[in-house]
């Protein structure tokens, strides 16, 4: 219970020093990379690339058709942005990064409008 609680308090400090992201931007990034690395069964570093298209597949997953709705409101409106929120944690260690690892790796990944549309499949009734 400590760690979580540090986490959230640590997120707290990036937020008033930072204050373009909501704190549940950085939950779900976590979440995001823990996802992300379960699927493609890698237990340690992965890519931004990598990264993103977990957050963009585990957004879909949990918000459906508000996935763009949601990250929207909590300030995110383009890869960029993720990679801020990546690096403010580098910062804080909350994650760590390889010598190849840049903040550019986040630019421009995916365009929101088409990552984020929820498809539906057709039903057969």
């Amino acid at each position: 219970m400590k760690k979580k609680k540090d986490f959230y308090e640590i997120v707290d400090s990036i937020c008033l020093k930072d204050s373009r992201y909501k704190p549940d931007s950085y939950e779900f990034v976590m979440q995001a990379l823990s996802f992300t690395q379960k699927k493609i069964n890698r237990d340690g570093h992965i890519t931004g690339k990598e990264l993103l298209e977990g957050i963009r597949e585990l957004a879909l997953e949990q918000f459906g058709p508000m996935a763009k709705t949601v990250i929207t409101h909590w300030g995110i409106s383009k890869t960029e942005d993720f990679g801020n929120i990546v690096f403010n944690m580098i910062e804080k260690s909350l994650l760590s990064k390889t010598e190849a690892d840049s903040i550019g790796d986040f630019n421009a990944v995916f365009d929101f409008e088409t990552a984020f549309r929820h498809i539906v499949k057709d039903i057969a009734i």
